[in-house]
C-alpha cells in the first residue's frame, strides 16, 4: 500500500492518502474538512472535480451522471486515490481544534 499526495485547490491544502482509504476519511485524518453528509455516495454533498490524477470509486455506481464522471467529478466519500491527485475543492478548510 503506497501513499499518494493529494492537493486541494484553491486552498493549496495537502494530505496523504493510500489506495484503500476514501479521500474524505484521509482528509479528515489530516485535519482537513471537506463538505459531506451521507458518506455513502448518494447525496453528492462532497462532489469535487479532479484536476489531475486518477481516482476510483469503491461502489459500482456512485451518485454521478455519466457526463460528470467523464468530466472528472468524484465523490470523495467513496473514492480512493490511484496516485497523486489535484482536486478542486473550493470549500475545503483546515479543521480548527479547540
Amino acid at each position: 500500500m503506497s501513499l499518494h499526495t493529494i492537493v486541494l485547490h484553491p486552498s493549496g491544502l495537502r494530505f496523504a492518502a493510500d489506495d484503500r482509504t476514501p479521500l474524505l476519511l484521509a482528509a479528515e485524518s489530516a485535519g482537513i474538512d471537506l463538505l459531506s453528509s451521507c458518506r455513502n455516495g448518494t447525496c453528492r454533498t462532497c462532489i469535487c472535480r479532479l484536476r489531475s490524477g486518477t481516482a476510483t470509486h469503491l461502489i459500482a455506481w456512485p451518485g454521478l451522471s455519466f457526463d460528470e464522471k467523464r468530466e472528472g467529478y468524484i465523490l470523495p466519500c467513496v473514492a480512493v486515490a490511484q496516485g497523486d491527485l489535484e482536486i478542486e475543492a473550493p470549500l475545503a478548510r483546515r479543521i480548527a481544534f479547540d
